[in-house]
């Protein structure tokens, strides 16, 4: 709001951080292996699940705006008195908790990431799930079987631990790598894929490509308990008709 509903990142990113200044240098300072930094990197999955919401898009490259979903929100909590409830906590708890979940899977060497695919896809209905060795993979990480009903699809997949938007050259790539021999691919990368990637992915007469972002594969771990672990809460809340006495 500050900046008229619409900034750049580089705008953006300071006046955030400014919000918390509970926030050390060394906080600040953290990065993965790849140099980015992790601070950055929440910020941009908080904007991302904000766009989830249709509360926040993107006018142009760049450009973060604030919808009219999003500015109602906000001039509603600035004319009302702040009331923490149960649901806006546990809201922001798991935001966090998947933002920490992202964070791990960068923190994976590329071996590491392959493996976990593996398990990943093993817990979403894969079977026969292998990873390929490290010298002669041909461009494909690893492949196994789906199963449809009675019958079983040949599925192989690649993965990327990278920062950066996978784009339609790896997608074409990968695509030509398992062409012939496989039914379908799955590409796997802890960041995101540009547009011309999703719009390649699945063409007419050529291999399917299922893509898997960071948010998606975070999404695949909640629901299957990969890597994570469900304790169940419950809320307790007044009844208010339980307290009154209808006379007949």
């Amino acid at each position: 709001m500050e900046l008229g509903g619409t900034g750049k990142t580089t705008e953006i990113y300071p006046r955030v951080t400014k919000k918390f200044p509970e926030l050390t240098n060394d906080d600040l300072a953290e990065v993965y292996l790849n140099g980015e930094s992790k601070w950055i990197n929440r910020i941009r999955w908080v904007r991302q699940n904000l766009t989830a919401k249709g509360e926040i898009d993107s006018p142009s490259r760049g450009v973060w705006g604030i919808t009219d979903k999003g500015r109602k929100r906000v001039e509603t909590k600035e004319s009302t008195e702040t009331v923490i409830n149960f649901f806006e906590l546990y809201e922001e708890y798991e935001t966090g908790f998947r933002s920490q979940l992202l964070d791990k899977l960068h923190e994976l060497s590329p071996r590491q990431f392959e493996i976990f695919s593996r398990k990943l896809l093993q817990a979403y209905g894969f079977v026969q799930v292998n990873v390929t060795n490290l010298s002669s993979d041909g461009g494909i990480d690893g492949y196994g079987k789906l199963r449809l009903g009675l019958a079983t699809m040949n599925v192989a997949f690649q993965c990327k631990r990278w920062q950066g938007n996978i784009g339609r050259p790896e997608v074409d790539k990968f695509r030509g790598a398992i062409q012939g021999e496989f039914e379908q691919g799955v590409f796997l990368v802890t960041s995101d894929f540009t547009e011309q990637a999703r719009n390649v992915s699945l063409k007419k007469g050529a291999v399917p490509i299922i893509l898997l972002n960071g948010v998606s594969i975070v999404n695949l771990m909640m629901q299957k308990g990969i890597g994570v672990e469900r304790v169940p809460l419950y809320l307790h809340y007044e009844r208010p008709s339980d307290f009154v006495e209808e006379i007949e």
